[in-house]
């Protein structure tokens, strides 16, 4: 196994940190200001010995980009550019590398779980990779747990144990410590060819990755936390990228009380997030929820809050419209029905009405037609007056 990791990773070329750095720190993404990373999650989870399940995936800051094919055994990718600028032989390599290591990881584990006092069922979860931040160099990670809590971790070149980890944690990183090729695959991985592959995600992926979309914003009120006191609650959703700032202000001030939950990703790949105000009742006039985003070119979304529901007083405005323009529709088939009166004066008997129906069909025909169409005119203005009485 040794030797065909040893194989597998002699196919990754290796430039060196120099070369990396120029490229990471030439990209920053304009719209945030946490550091850039790749990460690699793995979770294994092991329900006896002799059986066990592994899921993994790749991620780019909040963007998931590579995923774990557990039925067909590849990784699949998830976005146009996630194979970024590496050439297909390197991702053949590195595909190949990798599904070698998370094929063998479980029986690795299960092998050694009883020298390693690991008690089934368990869980255990890898988290790898590496990050940017604006004008340094890129710093790498990886980091283990077991059953949730820090087991150990990857440092410099050697394995560690987590603080607190235990004599278990020392027993697993001596026994990793010995294979000094594993070691120097793993240290290579992590500081050259993961800022590499992250540069290159960055480039392919420049159009999606700095894509604007403008959020919009609405205020409300929320369940009553309690007698004379009111719950006041701002909407922001539909915008990208993730960071954004929400407050509630009174004029310039900010509200000590505003409490902001977590930004939840909507189905088209834009966020939402959710912040609150409790007050006391008298005391939420003048108050205002401020948003600010990357997409609004420095121009702030300021909602006021004065105490009504916006929604009601757009339905009274689409009331209001609504009558005036049956209004305009009934004066108007009034009109035509009027006109339609004019013209059957002009009709002197039924039997010349008969004869000039039989002499000229075409006048017969018209006469019909402007019959029906009174008659669905007028079914359709009865069904708008029995909607708006139901209305009210």
């Amino acid at each position: 196994m040794l030797l065909l990791l040893l194989l597998l990773f002699k196919g990754l070329p290796c430039h060196g940190a120099s070369t990396v750095a120029p490229l990471l720190l030439g990209f920053r993404h304009p719209a945030s200001e946490e550091p850039l990373s790749f990460r690699f999650v793995q979770i294994s989870s092991f329900a006896n010995h002799s059986c066990a399940h592994i899921q993994a995936s790749g991620w780019l800051g909040d963007v998931q980009t590579h995923v774990l094919d557990s039925v067909s055994g590849t990784i699949r990718f998830l976005r146009p550019w996630s194979q970024g600028t590496f050439s297909k032989q390197e991702l053949k390599n590195l595909e190949a590398l990798l599904l070698l290591y998370l094929h063998s990881f479980n029986k690795e584990v299960q092998a050694f779980a009883s020298q390693f006092q690991f008690e089934y069922p368990f869980e255990l979860q890898v988290l790898a990779g590496c990050q940017m931040h604006a004008g340094k160099a890129s710093e790498s990670f990886l980091n283990g747990a077991y059953q949730g809590s820090d087991f150990l971790s990857f440092q410099g070149n050697s394995w560690k144990p987590s603080p607190g980890a235990g004599s278990r944690a020392q027993n697993v990183c001596k026994v990793l410590n010995h294979y000094r090729i594993i070691k120097e695959i793993v240290q290579s991985l992590l500081s050259d060819i993961c800022p590499r592959f992250l540069a290159g995600l960055l480039e392919a992926g420049k159009s999606e990755l700095e894509q604007q979309v403008k959020p919009e914003a609405w205020v409300s009120k929320g369940p009553s936390p309690g007698p004379g006191r009111l719950l006041l609650v701002c909407h922001v959703s539909g915008f990208h990228p993730k960071p954004v700032w929400v407050m509630w202000m009174r004029g310039e001030r900010k509200q000590p009380g505003t409490r902001r939950g977590d930004i939840l990703p909507n189905a088209d790949g834009t966020w939402y997030l959710r912040v609150t105000l409790e007050v006391a009742s008298g005391e939420a006039a003048g108050l205002t929820c401020r948003v600010k985003h990357s997409s609004l070119g420095g121009h702030d979304i300021i909602i006021h809050w004065d105490g009504n529901s916006i929604f009601l007083m757009l339905i009274c405005l689409t009331i209001i419209v609504t009558l005036v323009l049956l209004v305009v529709v009934d004066s108007w088939f009034r009109k035509q029905s009027s006109n339609q009166n004019i013209l059957s004066l002009h009709v002197p008997n039924p039997a010349f009405s008969t004869r000039v129906n039989i002499q000229d069909p075409r006048n017969s025909g018209h006469q019909l037609c402007l019959a029906q169409e009174f008659w669905i005119k007028n079914r359709f203005l009865k069904n708008w007056k029995t909607s708006l009485k139901q209305l009210w």
